[in-house]
């Protein structure tokens, strides 16, 4: 690897993971069930919402769109680990490591704006109910979701760029089980002045402007809804939020403890931990906290999994992860 970024380093070690032969087994399956379940769980969310009609709504189409991106932001980094433990290797290719980074960013901000999308449209429901038709418009969802795809691959086009340029002369040791744009900024040999101002700056911007357009949302939301005479009138126009709510403290609060902490109070292992609750539990838990109060979605999910494509095994596992997410009904 001496041409254009001119690094001696031809590939990188991913120490993520514990070495000890046991907890490599238990981690392994670990890794591999949850991974399974984020891709069946957010695939049936997903069919779920294109195969009935009454689900062809501007949330359930946001819905969908994050689920999908929930299914690729696993599959950026799971199956290389998974793959490296069959093989008894912990390496990855210079440029295997570079496309792992550029896809792991577009799919974090896709989740990113998706989350700020879908605070919009529950912003218009609650706030201007009887325009929301007019508003969430299949053009305008449209606009939302396509210009988010063109954003994110941008900005991780242009960070990508930034750490291909850079050299890697010695240490080529990644403290975590996948490729990231701050632990290589670390293991480089060049001048990174230029990558950490684009990060605090450009990058910076693309993460906090939609989480700022969340919590905007959410207050205009709040005022709506204590206006609202009634303590049930109150509480259902809550619950109708309650699931995005949850995902979205659950994502935002695992990247600020992984990328805005002090670096006193980070450490090997609590970063790893960190990581793999931001790009695999996350994931995982998005179709049952979306399914857990949502009667619309819990009858398309069971029209689903009573299809008869599905072998019995298949569908003990589907009935399996449905049970899981039916405990409450609204």
């Amino acid at each position: 690897m001496t041409g254009t970024n001119q690094s001696s380093v031809s590939e990188f070690l991913l120490l993520g993971l514990s070495r000890q032969p046991q907890q490599q087994q238990l981690l392994f399956l670990l890794f591999l069930t949850m991974y399974l379940a984020t891709v069946l769980g957010n695939l049936l969310i997903v069919l779920a919402i294109s195969t009935d009609p009454r689900l062809h709504t501007p949330m359930y189409f946001f819905l969908s769109n994050l689920s999908f991106v929930d299914m690729c932001f696993s599959s950026t980094t799971v199956p290389k680990v998974l793959a490296n433990h069959v093989l008894g290797t912990q390496a990855i290719s210079f440029s295997g490591c570079l496309t792992q980074m550029y896809f792991l960013c577009v799919f974090a901000d896709m989740d990113n704006f998706l989350l700020a999308v879908m605070a919009y449209d529950r912003f218009v429901a609650i706030c201007h109910p009887l325009h929301y038709t007019a508003k969430m418009t299949h053009q305008l969802c449209a606009l939302l979701v396509t210009g988010s795809w063109v954003v994110t691959n941008l900005n991780s086009l242009l960070h990508t760029l930034l750490v291909a340029r850079l050299s890697f002369c010695a240490d080529n040791a990644i403290p975590n089980f996948f490729c990231d744009v701050t632990p290589l900024l670390k293991l480089s040999c060049s001048d990174t002045q230029l990558n950490q101002l684009m990060i605090l700056t450009e990058g910076a911007l693309i993460m906090v402007t939609p989480f700022v357009c969340i919590l905007a949302s959410y207050i205009h939301i709040s005022c709506a809804v204590l206006r609202v005479p009634s303590t049930r009138g109150r509480w259902k126009a809550f619950s109708t939020c309650g699931s995005h709510l949850a995902v979205v403290f659950l994502f935002y609060g695992t990247i600020i403890n992984l990328y805005f902490n002090p670096s006193s109070l980070h450490s090997a292992e609590k970063d790893t931990t960190v990581a793999m609750m931001y790009t695999v539990v996350t994931p995982m838990l998005n179709p049952f906290i979306y399914s857990l109060r949502n009667r619309d979605l819990k009858g398309a999910l069971r029209k689903i999994v009573n299809r008869n494509d599905f072998t019995s095994q298949e569908q003990f596992f589907l009935y399996y992860l449905l049970l899981c997410s039916c405990d409450q009904n609204t």
